[in-house]
C-alpha cells in the first residue's frame, strides 16, 4: 500500500468508435498530455466507452417491443423499445419508478439493467460492457506488453444509492489490484475488533474517477490514478470479489421479496 496521497489524471481523449484500440487510445492521449505511464499507476475507463469500443450499441428502431415490454413501458413511462432491452438484460426486475426500473444484472443491483441512452447517438442505446472480467484483463496484459508497465485496470460505471441524489462510481471490473480490502479482526481506535467491515477500495477508486469522468458533454472517459493506496496483485482481476449473496446484503435482505 502507497503514501498518503492519490493523484487523479482527466484523460480528453478523441470520440471512441466501434473497434477501436483503447489501449492505443490511452498511450496517445498520456503522450499529448504529457503524462507519463508507471508501475502500479491505475488505468480507469468509463463502461459506456469499453461498450463503445465492443459495439455495444443497440438501434432501438430495430427493436421489437414484447408485450412484456409494452406493460413495462406503460407502467414506467418509458419508451418500448428500451423497456424490451432491460427485459432482455436483465436477469431479475423488481420494480421501480418513471423512466427507471430496478434490476438485478450480473449480481449487481442497478437501474434499467444498465442500459443507458446518454451520450449514446440519437436513436440509439449503449448496453454494458460484455465480459468485464475479461476485459479488464486483456486490457492489462495489453498495457503491459505495450510498455512494460505493471498496471491496475478499472471499469467505471454510475451507480444509486438508496435515498441518495445523484450518481456515484461503481467498479464494473477490475484488474491488478485487490478491489476489497477485509478489515475484520482490525481494531479500532478504542481497542474494539472489527466484526464485519471491509472497506470497497475498487468503489472508492471508481467514485474518485467518476468525479472527474462526469455524466453529460466532458469528454474524459478515462482517468489516470496514482498512488492509490491498495494491494496490487497480478491475480487478482474479475468481480466475484466485490459481489455479496443476496440474502446477505441489507437492501436485498429487507426490501426485495424473495423468490
Amino acid at each position: 500500500m502507497e503514501g498518503e496521497s492519490v493523484r487523479l489524471c482527466a484523460l480528453k481523449t478523441e470520440e471512441v468508435k466501434t473497434g477501436d484500440n483503447l489501449v492505443e487510445v490511452t498511450l496517445k492521449t498520456l503522450k499529448n498530455q504529457n503524462l507519463t505511464l508507471e508501475n502500479n499507476d491505475i488505468l480507469a475507463f468509463t463502461s459506456k466507452i469499453v461498450a463503445y469500443a465492443e459495439g455495444r450499441l443497440v438501434k432501438l428502431a430495430e427493436v421489437k417491443p414484447s408485450k412484456n415490454a409494452n406493460q413495462l413501458a406503460r407502467k414506467f413511462s418509458m419508451q418500448p423499445e428500451f423497456a424490451e432491452l432491460i427485459l432482455r438484460e436483465a436477469d431479475k426486475i423488481y420494480g421501480g419508478v418513471e423512466k427507471a426500473v430496478l434490476t438485478l444484472n450480473n449480481g449487481i443491483l442497478t437501474a434499467n439493467a444498465g442500459i443507458d441512452n446518454k451520450n449514446a447517438p440519437p436513436g440509439f442505446a449503449v448496453l454494458w460492457p460484455l465480459n468485464p472480467r475479461e476485459w479488464t484483463r486483456k486490457t492489462r496484459e495489453e498495457v503491459k506488453r505495450k510498455t512494460g508497465k505493471k498496471v491496475g485496470v478499472l471499469i467505471v460505471d454510475s451507480s444509486l444509492v438508496p435515498l441518495r441524489i445523484g450518481t456515484s462510481g461503481l467498479a464494473l471490473g477490475v484488474a491488478g489490484f485487490k478491489p476489497i480490502r477485509d478489515t475484520r479482526g482490525e481494531r479500532d481506535l478504542y481497542g474494539k475488533p472489527l466484526i464485519i467491515t471491509r472497506h470497497a477500495v475498487a468503489d472508492d477508486l471508481a467514485s474518485a474517477a467518476h468525479l472527474l469522468m462526469g455524466e453529460a458533454a466532458e469528454k474524459t472517459p478515462i482517468v489516470l490514478i496514482k498512488d492509490a493506496p491498495v494491494d496490487f496483485d497480478e491475480a487478482a482481476y474479475g468481480s466475484e470479489e466485490m459481489m455479496m449473496p443476496s440474502d446477505e446484503c441489507i437492501f436485498m435482505g429487507t426490501f426485495v421479496p424473495r423468490s
